[in-house]
């Protein structure tokens, strides 16, 4: 991708990297993930100690099935966290819960409602957006209807969690502004300026000691704190799923947090390889955690929860990774839960098309976790 420098690849040549439990030294599996575990949180630089958050319902309301309760919840930074919490109407007793993780898809204006559906007459850009991407379905609701409780947040920068026109420095800002923000020409005009700017966001960051995952990953986490302490979510049958920004937050989340009891992660696995070689161009400012490639490579994140189950499900003409590092991926992680005696724990998938998360790969996937939490 970049000439002569390429030569900076013979740095993450070297495979398996440093902390791969596909090293011949690494033999005990539960030694292993704590020493690999605590040097990628170390990595990851988390903007905050663990605090679960005090939630508020903002109000609650049934719809399609669904008893749907809006949330909020005041980080110790930015602007409150919005959220939804769904569950089958009338159930009853503790429920499995998944953390509905949402895509980037270049549109920081919307969060949750990408993979919700909480009114008859939703914005038109989410209809095209979910028709694109999701089948026309908000995956999330199909998933509550099966019989769980399904939790979709805003992370950071997107939806409630996005920089605001009116907090931005003037030489950053430009003739950006809020007058009609659900209109859809403003929409279109902020997600193109939240666009270029990622590149400002990930040196800011980088300027106060943090990193762009570790801190989708805390606020990702606080979720799960949340969602594991209701009376009415079984914290040991819990799991979590996403395409694309949210494959890459599911991948982050699983490695990080044992309670993730299985998981499955969309349109989002390649190799740090492929990044480099191929496709890092392609890619938002989110997926980087630097020197984390020399000790694992990227699908080795997702095995650092082994033996909890995981899927994988790619689409063969993925516009956002090559195939042949798919593949590599796949066999990468196939080898960490080989080794550690868990291989029905593990499952990948190809299917036919572009980058999506479509009814066949939701019915998959959704298998997936009746087989592994309820």
């Amino acid at each position: 991708m970049i000439g002569a420098y390429g030569d900076w690849a013979s740095r993450i040549a070297a495979d398996p990297a440093r902390l791969s439990f596909r090293r011949p030294e690494f033999k005990d599996v539960t030694a292993w993930k704590r020493r690999a575990r605590a040097r990628f949180t170390e990595l990851l630089l988390p903007p905050g100690p663990a605090v679960t958050p005090q939630v508020t319902v903002q109000h609650a309301q049934e719809f399609d099935g669904l008893s749907i309760e809006h949330l909020s919840w005041q980080l110790s930074y930015g602007p409150p966290t919005e959220a939804v919490l769904m569950k089958p109407l009338g159930a009853k007793g503790k429920l499995p819960g998944v953390v509905g993780l949402h895509d980037h898809g270049g549109n920081k204006y919307f969060g949750v409602r990408k993979i919700t559906m909480a009114t008859k007459d939703p914005h038109p850009l989410m209809v095209k957006h979910q028709e694109r991407y999701y089948s026309g379905k908000a995956w999330a609701n199909e998933l509550a209807r099966r019989g769980y409780a399904v939790l979709v947040h805003d992370t950071f920068a997107f939806g409630s969690r996005r920089v605001r026109a009116a907090d931005l420095a003037a030489a950053v800002k430009g003739n950006l502004v809020e007058r009609d923000p659900e209109s859809t020409e403003e929409i279109e005009k902020y997600n193109q300026f939240a666009g270029q700017h990622e590149h400002i966001m990930a040196k800011s960051l980088f300027s106060a000691g943090l990193t762009w995952p570790g801190v989708f990953s805390y606020e990702d986490q606080r979720a799960l704190d949340y969602l594991c302490a209701r009376p009415d979510v079984d914290a040991a049958r819990v799991g979590c799923c996403g395409l694309s920004g949210g494959g890459l937050r599911t991948v982050m989340l699983t490695g990080l947090d044992p309670r993730i009891k299985a998981s499955c992660a969309v349109g989002m696995m390649t190799t740090w390889r492929d990044y480099l070689l191929n496709k890092c161009h392609t890619h938002t400012w989110m997926c980087y955690v630097p020197g984390l490639p020399l000790d694992l490579d990227y699908p080795e994140i997702l095995g650092l929860n082994v033996p909890a189950a995981a899927m994988v499900l790619n689409n063969s003409q993925d516009q956002l990774f090559t195939l042949p590092e798919m593949e590599r991926a796949d066999r990468i992680l196939g080898e960490v839960y080989k080794k550690a005696g868990a291989a029905e724990k593990y499952k990948c998938g190809f299917y036919p098309g572009p980058h999506k998360f479509d009814a066949d790969m939701q019915r998959d996937a959704f298998a997936w976790f009746d087989r592994w939490l309820k």
